[in-house]
């Protein structure tokens, strides 16, 4: 039963944080909100276990559809950089501010880049494309994120200082507008580059908040170097060019494992 522990202890976090916004926020949404999430990534977890050869995905489409979908479209949430900073502004902790503290500041220093592998909506479209093992090299594109994340501040400054009214409708558009960019930015990128994580690695704003944290993240692939054979394998399937079998926390795209366990499932020795 020692395997099942992390799907458990999973689950547990997941509910502590639900029952704790709950009744601090008054709102009975959080506890129905978090309480999703930590079964349907406990219900990947568990799969992944059972071997199940799509468990990740079960996970990307319970939590991505439902937060693009059901929080987004039907909700007007805008639960993309824009939104954050809109909320932020304002002083709302709430939607995407919460959101973002949980899955992509704070929460990172746990689980790393697991919400880029398992909850993310836009890399949920982007892993249906062909190229799920990357056919090049990583180029040097990554400071492309960094204007990305700047503009996404830079527009919701000028709607705030230039006092533009029924801001919080404007930022249910830019959610839907957005995306549409996001996706079509990735499938173009990932074409061009034969690499469906091409936008993640390059493009994705949301990336700067995750990779410092990342750094420290408690959750991480491991490799024990007496088993290891040094067939290279696990480096050439990691869709994020991760050297998994270094270590150290400078080890090569270390702040971009999103925990795929592609590297752990082929590994032919078990040494990850």
């Amino acid at each position: 039963m020692n395997k099942y522990i992390m799907p458990v202890l999973i689950l547990a976090i997941f509910e502590a944080i639900a029952v704790i916004l709950w009744l601090t926020k008054d709102n009975l949404f959080y506890l129905f909100n978090f309480s999703y999430i930590g079964l349907s990534i406990s219900l990947g977890v568990f799969l992944y276990i059972q071997k199940h050869a799509y468990a990740r995905r079960v996970v990307q489409l319970l939590v991505g559809l439902y937060m693009l979908v059901y929080l987004g479209l039907i909700c007007n949430e805008n639960m993309q950089m824009e939104g954050f900073w809109y909320y932020l502004f304002t002083g709302t902790f709430e939607a995407a501010t919460i959101h973002y503290a949980v899955a992509k500041i704070f929460g990172p220093l746990l689980f790393g880049r697991g919400w880029c592998g398992y909850a993310c909506w836009t890399a949920m479209v982007l892993d249906f494309l062909p190229y799920k093992i990357p056919k090049h090299p990583r180029k040097k594109l990554g400071w492309i994120r960094y204007i990305a994340f700047a503009a996404s501040l830079i527009f919701v400054m000028a709607l705030f200082l230039a006092k533009v009214g029924n801001i919080e409708r404007i930022m249910f558009w830019a959610f839907i507008i957005g995306n549409i960019a996001y996706y079509a930015v990735g499938i173009v990128l990932a074409y061009a580059f034969q690499d469906n994580r091409a936008f993640c690695k390059y493009i994705c704003p949301v990336t700067v908040f995750l990779k410092p944290m990342s750094y420290f993240s408690v959750m991480r692939i491991k490799c024990d170097s007496q088993k290891c054979i040094s067939c290279g394998k696990c480096k050439s399937l990691c869709p994020m060019n991760v050297d998994v079998t270094d270590n150290s926390r400078k080890r090569s795209n270390g702040t971009e494992c999103i925990l795929c366990m592609e590297c752990v499932r082929n590994c032919p020795r078990n040494a990850l």
